[in-house]
C-alpha cells in the first residue's frame, strides 16, 4: 500500500464516513475508506453473540429520508422492513399509539405552545448557542401531567439519545414542529450493519478501497492543505497520499489526528466548547416466547430509566436463531451528558425491564453495552453542533458532531455526507482522477 495515492481519504466507516465515501466513488473519486475497528458501521454497527445479530447502537433505519436516498443514487441495496406501527408507548400499564386520537392532539397543542420560543431566535456567544431553557423545563412551564413528561422523555432519548434536562427546548420544538413526531422507521434484517456494508461494496465497485483493521495514525499538512496519512494495519505502518480528506470520528478526535498546531485557537476553542457527547445503556435479551406486543418501539412513559425496547424478530425474524426472539431496551442514565455512575444506572434499568416486561426475568442476558464518552450515542448534544468545514481547506467532518440543527441519530449523519460532498463536488480545487483504461 505503501505509495498509494487516493483521491479522497475518508477516516472512519461509520454512517456518515461511508455515506461520503460512496457519494464520492458514486461520481469518479477513487476514495480509501480505513477503519480501526473489524467491521463498518460504528455506532450504528452489528456483533455476532451466539447467533443473535445483536445491534451496537442505532437500530432503527428511517424510510423515505436522505438515507434511503443515498442508497437510491449510489446504487446500492436498501433492505428496511418497515416496522408497524414505528412508535407505541406504554402509558400506565397500557400500549397506546399516541400518533392518534386524544394523546397526539394533546402532544401537538403543547408543541404548538412552543412557537413563541422558535420565533424570538437563538442567541449566539463566540459562534456556538448559548445554554437554553431544557426541554424538561419548558414542559413543565406547560403541564403537570407525569406521562405528559414521560412521553417528551421517551421523544429526546429515541430521537437526540439525551434526555430533556439536557436537550434545548428550541432544538425539540424546531424538530417537531417541522417534521412527523412519528416518522416511519424499519430494521435491517442483516442487522444494522447490512446497509454500512452494502455502501462499502459500492466504494469498492467503484475502484475505492474499505481497510479495517486500519489506524489513521497522522493526517499530513502541507502548506495548510492534508496531503496524506501514516496508517497502521496489523504490524505495519505505511503512508499514503490524498488530494482531501473527510473525517468522521468527530472534530476532537480530528484535531487530535490533525495536531492543534495546525489550527487556529478559537478554532480549537469551539470544538472542545461543543465536545458535548451524550451516554445511554442497552441490554440486549433474548427469550423463546414473545415479550412484547409492539413490532416497532415500544417507549415507556412510567419508567426510571428505561426508554424504549425493541423487538426485531417481530420483523426481522433472520436477526436470531430459530425459535427465538430478539430484543433491546435502552435507557438514558442521569445525568444523560457528563458522569454518571455505570453500575447503578445499569442496575435502574435492568430494574425497569423487570417490571415492564413479564417474563424478562427468565430471558437470556446477551450484553448490556455502555456508550459514553469516545463512544457515545451522539458526539454532541443536538443544538451544540460544530460545523463541517475545518481551517483546513481540503479537510471536512461528517457524522454525528456536526448535525444540522434539531437533526439526529442515522439520518443526520447521511445528511452531512450529502451536504459535504455537494461542497466537494462545486470545488475546483478536488477533481476526480482519471480512469485510465487497463492495457
Amino acid at each position: 500500500m505503501s505509495g498509494n495515492h487516493w483521491d479522497a481519504l475518508v477516516v472512519g466507516a461509520g454512517a456518515g464516513g461511508l455515506c461520503a465515501a460512496a457519494r464520492l466513488s458514486h461520481h469518479g473519486y477513487r476514495t480509501l475508506v480505513v477503519e480501526c475497528l473489524d467491521r463498518v458501521g460504528g455506532r450504528a454497527s452489528t456483533v455476532d453473540i451466539d447467533g443473535f445479530k445483536v445491534n451496537t447502537g442505532a437500530i432503527g433505519v428511517e424510510l423515505g429520508g436522505i438515507t434511503e436516498q443515498t442508497f437510491t443514487e449510489v446504487g446500492a441495496k436498501f433492505e428496511v422492513r418497515p416496522a408497524n406501527p414505528p412508535i407505541l408507548y406504554r402509558i400506565g400499564g397500557r400500549t397506546v399509539d399516541i400518533a392518534s386520537g386524544g394523546w397526539q392532539l394533546l402532544i401537538s397543542q403543547l408543541i404548538r405552545q412552543g412557537a413563541p420560543l422558535l420565533r424570538d431566535g437563538a442567541e449566539r456567544a463566540d459562534g456556538m448557542p448559548v445554554r437554553e431553557l431544557c426541554t424538561a423545563d419548558w414542559v413543565r412551564r406547560h403541564t403537570k401531567n407525569a406521562a405528559v413528561h414521560g412521553i417528551f422523555r421517551a421523544m429526546c432519548g429515541t430521537v437526540f439519545a439525551v434526555g430533556p434536562e439536557e436537550l434545548p427546548a428550541r432544538v425539540f420544538l424546531t424538530h417537531f414542529s417541522g417534521v412527523a413526531a412519528f416518522e416511519n422507521f424499519g430494521f435491517c434484517p442483516a442487522g444494522t450493519i447490512g446497509l454500512w456494508k452494502s455502501l462499502a461494496e459500492v466504494v469498492e465497485r467503484n475502484g475505492g478501497a474499505v481497510l479495517l483493521d486500519t489506524q489513521a495514525l497522522r493526517l499530513h499538512v502541507t502548506d495548510g492543505r492534508i496531503t496524506g496519512a501514516t496508517l497502521r494495519r496489523g504490524g505495519e505502518i505505511t503512508d499514503i497520499t490524498c488530494d482531501f480528506a473527510i473525517s468522521d470520528i468527530g472534530p476532537s478526535a480530528t484535531l487530535d489526528l490533525v495536531g492543534p498546531e495546525h489550527f487556529p485557537s478559537d478554532y480549537i476553542g469551539t470544538v472542545l466548547q461543543g465536545d458535548l457527547p451524550g451516554g445511554m445503556i442497552s441490554v440486549n435479551f433474548a427469550s423463546r416466547d414473545r415479550l412484547l406486543d409492539a413490532s416497532g418501539l415500544l417507549s415507556f412513559v412510567n419508567t426510571r430509566r428505561l426508554c424504549y425496547a425493541a423487538d426485531f424478530t417481530a420483523t426481522c425474524p433472520e436477526m436470531a436463531p430459530e425459535g427465538w426472539h430478539l430484543y433491546v431496551g435502552t435507557g438514558l442514565p442521569k445525568p444523560s451528558v457528563g458522569d454518571f455512575d455505570v453500575e447503578a444506572e445499569a442496575a435502574l434499568l435492568l430494574h425497569d425491564l423487570r417490571c415492564e416486561i413479564p417474563g424478562f426475568e427468565s430471558a437470556r442476558l446477551l450484553s448490556i453495552d455502555v456508550t459514553r464518552d469516545d463512544w457515545p450515542p451522539q458526539r454532541t448534544v443536538a443544538g451544540y453542533d460544530l460545523p463541517h468545514d475545518t481551517p483546513i481547506p481540503n479537510l471536512w467532518n461528517v457524522g454525528d458532531a456536526v448535525k444540522e440543527y434539531a437533526h439526529g441519530g442515522t439520518t443526520a449523519c447521511a445528511e452531512t455526507a450529502q451536504i459535504v460532498v455537494d461542497k466537494i463536488l462545486l470545488s475546483a480545487a478536488s477533481r476526480p482522477s482519471p480512469v485510465v483504461d487497463p492495457p
